[in-house]
């Protein structure tokens, strides 16, 4: 028979964990799997975490070396792994703590993509996640220059061009936690990231692991340690391809500081459907120590709305209308869009800055004097971000804190840096507060336009661009409550509506890092 044309020579490196050296099935089923490789492997590199147990395999030939390896230097293991390798590219498992198994074609297939893509830096491919002995296939989202968050699924198995890592000088033995974010960012610079995807039964592999609901605080309560290293492998990669804000860079004074208005700030309010809440969001803005504000609600749920109801009794006429409160207007529109719902509510608005507050959370009762006195503390702020607890509302209407987590200050942000690292972190706190005449002057809050948003980061899109022409002030006392219940949006959200919103939001940064290699260019 004629042997397979192959379009590259390929080594493997993988692990043998200290939980490998309890139990090795896990181990010998991915050794198998690599050793039965339609396609024959150039090399083996086993990367052995124990220091007294040596497996039974550890017999070195010109197939198989084991190295030493501590996992906390993982950047030195794998290019003192490079350095026994002679094959065009290698494949690196991350089966450290989880065990991993390849398909038999999985060289076969990947070798293939080699031949299309020339100037291939890294491939990633979906994968099978196996919980109790159940396969769930695992969908990942293709790389594009917009993919900067330093938690997003690359998957355990990636395929490394040995060349593209010469060229950008292997791995960083500097990067303690974010190894595999910092090498594919380099890569991405020069080389493609190529994915190949999964219809049905085309995973190329298979993680045995335990799978977690999705949290969408997860972000918030990694290690400081790690969140700095990350903004730091983020703001290097954004200072060579030229999309890096220098500190100061392109500030503006805000528009109409000195013009008149009638109120100093309206606090916006969409909702759909949403009468139980309402009035505990209501109360919040009337217990403000800044009396000169005012309501704008918009239902977004058309007129059988019955949150419309409800909010006609705070107007001139109503049960609980009370003459020394903040006025309530009522904006009513039969599209359940949140962007468009805050547009109609800015364009309703006569305050000069506009107060975030969704219809199912609270506004602390310092919350606006604490705004706008920052505002009037710098001229060059464009944008005011707050900090927030999280409660829990009870079914029986209780509200409880939920002191796990704690206030969420986004203090990894600094006045030199945090509009570059804003590009990763999948939030940038609140409430946030903007200038109604800079919300104008920059076409307003998305609406469900750009791909993938379905009422998801309709402002986060405007919060890049402020940061890019103006400061950003923030407040790390907690002026706000988010309050998480059965019916809330980020109330056990699947994966199909995870990687929805990261599409979304990473777009926005696509376009992002397109502006600002524009900005630095004029």
């Amino acid at each position: 028979m004629t042997e397979k044309r192959k379009y590259g020579s390929y080594s493997v490196i993988l692990h043998f964990s200290e939980r490998d050296a309890i139990d090795t099935s896990g181990f010998t089923a991915l050794l198998d799997s690599v050793i039965n490789q339609k396609l024959k492997v150039t090399k083996i590199i086993v990367l052995n975490h124990n220091k007294e147990i040596l497996p039974e395999f550890a017999i070195e030939s010109s197939e198989l070396v084991v190295l030493g390896c501590d996992i906390r230097r993982l950047a030195e293991a794998l290019n003192r792994s490079l350095e026994e390798i002679t094959s065009d590219f290698c494949v690196y498992i991350d089966n450290y703590d989880a065990d991993v198994k390849l398909k038999y074609s999985y060289l076969e297939t990947v070798d293939i993509g080699v031949c299309k893509y020339s100037n291939l830096g890294m491939l990633y491919a979906d994968y099978n996640l196996i919980e109790n002995d159940q396969p769930r296939e695992i969908r990942l989202l293709k790389h594009h220059h917009g993919r900067l968050r330093d938690n997003q699924d690359y998957g355990r198995a990636f395929l490394f061009s040995t060349r593209a890592l010469a060229s950008v000088g292997n791995f960083d033995p500097a990067i303690k936690y974010q190894l595999m974010y910092d090498t594919r960012l380099k890569l991405s610079e020069k080389f493609e990231i190529v994915h190949i995807a999964n219809k049905y039964a085309g995973a190329l592999y298979d993680v045995f692991d335990q799978g977690k609901d999705h949290n969408v605080f997860d972000y918030l309560l990694a290690g400081k340690e790690v969140q700095r290293e990350a903004e730091k492998v983020l703001t290097e990669h954004l200072k060579r391809i030229g999309a890096y804000l220098k500190p100061g860079f392109n500030y503006h004074q805000r528009p109409d500081s000195d013009a008149e208005y009638e109120f100093i700030a309206s606090v916006v309010i969409p909702v759909n459907n949403r009468p139980e809440f309402i009035v505990t969001a209501l109360n919040s803005v009337f217990n403000q120590t800044m009396k000169n504000i005012e309501v704008v609600v918009v239902v977004n749920g058309g007129m059988q709305d019955p949150t419309v109801e409800e909010v006609h009794k705070y107007q001139p006429g109503g049960s609980k209308y009370d003459a020394n409160k903040p006025p309530v207007s009522l904006v009513v529109a039969d599209i359940n869009n949140i962007g468009l719902s805050l547009n109609l509510g800015i364009q309703r608005a006569r305050g000069k800055y506009y107060i975030q507050l969704d219809s199912d959370d609270r506004l602390k009762p310092n919350a606006v004097e604490k705004v706008v006195r920052l505002f009037e503390s710098d001229p060059q702020i464009g944008i005011v971000i707050g900090s927030y607890e999280v409660w829990q509302k009870l079914d029986d209407g209780t509200f409880v804190r939920m002191e796990e987590i704690p206030v969420v200050t986004h203090d990894e942000w600094t006045d030199d840096n945090g509009r570059n690292n804003l590009l990763h972190i999948n939030g940038a706190g609140a409430p946030r507060c903007i200038p109604i005449a800079i919300i104008e002057e920059l076409n307003y809050f998305g609406i469900n336009d750009e791909p993938y948003a379905r009422n998801y980061g309709e402002d986060y899109d405007l919060v890049m661009k402020i940061s890019e022409k103006y400061k950003v002030g923030r407040i790390y006392a907690p002026i706000y409550d988010v309050v998480r219940h059965s019916g809330g949006t980020d109330h056990c959200i699947n994966q199909e509506t995870i990687d929805r919103n990261d599409e979304a939001k990473d777009y926005m940064r696509l376009l992002a890092v397109q502006r600002r290699i524009q900005l630095n260019l004029q």
